[in-house]
């Protein structure tokens, strides 16, 4: 009889959940996973859980579908107007319940993360961030298991980020600010930065942990010589922006063939994009679809990155 989890269940909210050893284990097992390195594994077997999307997703909700139904669990969906928190419900009264049902519950909403500590309050099912609005977590652990995969190494890797500074890239701030010797140069339009507190715990942990997070605002001042150019899309969620010219303003920040032979080292430079990209807007078809890019691989990568963070949730690995 497989007992449920434990009463001390590993929530991730936020990167900064993570140590430095955890995230690097982690990376290193959905790395594992990618290779299938890790054979009759199945530490969800009899449990279930529970995947509740209140905003659109393609990639994050089949990443975390599939990699619990391949670590043995059940999964049941909420669409956003599938519980009774519509209907008044507190949110901790909510989570109180699911925890005696779930083991974990995956959380993509719109909300700040307020909204999923409130689910954190419980200890009975681990909660995990899908996508909020502030951060994305998961999303890091796919793009440091792609960047491993496609440089070779993590220490070292110098990654430039060029556009919005939305949620995808404060979690990737936080996650490069773990791991000793890694390096990330972010370059926004003025006023669509990361948020100065993001930025200014990103910089203080890379002190702490030998990492490097700078942030600066002249597209015409890039670093030459990286190893990873990677951009998202300019509307983080579709939600739209309250400055009616804000697109002539991000115009000069598309990644397309110019900019990456300026940035791209002699021995190769790769292009990663978290997707949807809007082809001609943050990236061109020829960047996208060419040589360099490794968006889609990056894209399939989340599959072993969630499996790797379910497993750590549950203590498997």
């Amino acid at each position: 009889m497989v007992a449920k989890m434990s009463t001390r269940v590993r929530h991730v909210l936020s990167t900064l959940d993570f140590t430095p050893q955890d995230i690097l284990n982690i990376v290193e097992n959905a790395a594992a996973f990618k290779a299938g390195e890790i054979r009759d594994f199945s530490p969800l077997k009899g449990r279930t859980i529970g995947i509740y999307f209140r905003c659109l997703s393609t990639r994050t909700r089949t990443s975390f579908t599939v990699a619990a139904h391949r670590l043995g669990a059940q999964t049941i969906h909420y669409g956003p107007e599938d519980l009774q928190i519509n209907s008044g419900e507190t949110i901790e009264d909510t989570a109180r319940v699911l925890s005696g049902f779930l083991d974990a519950l995956v959380i993509r909403t719109n909300q700040s993360l307020a909204e999923m500590k409130r689910f954190a309050s419980q200890q009975g099912m681990a909660i995990i961030n899908a996508m909020s609005d502030c951060e994305h977590p998961t999303q890091a652990i796919a793009d440091l298991l792609t960047i491993r995969e496609s440089v070779g190494r993590l220490s070292g890797v110098h990654v430039l980020y060029v556009g919005e500074g939305n949620n995808t890239v404060a979690a990737l701030a936080l996650a490069i600010s773990l791991i000793r010797g890694m390096r990330l140069t972010i370059v926004t339009p003025n006023g669509y930065g990361l948020p100065g507190n993001v930025l200014e715990m990103a910089q203080m942990n890379a002190v702490r942990n030998g990492s490097a997070i700078q942030q600066q605002h002249n597209i015409d001042e890039l670093p030459r010589n990286v190893d990873v150019v990677y951009t998202t899309r300019w509307q983080t969620m579709g939600v739209p922006k309250s400055d009616p010219d804000w697109k002539a303003k991000f115009k000069p920040y598309t990644v397309d063939a110019a900019l990456m032979k300026r940035v791209s080292k002699p021995s190769g430079t790769v292009f990663l994009h978290d997707l949807p990209a809007v082809r001609g807007d943050d990236v061109t078809d020829e960047v996208l679809d060419g040589n360099q890019s490794r968006a889609f691989v990056q894209a399939e990568y989340k599959l072993f990155g969630a499996m790797a963070v379910l497993s750590w949730c549950v203590g498997a690995l």
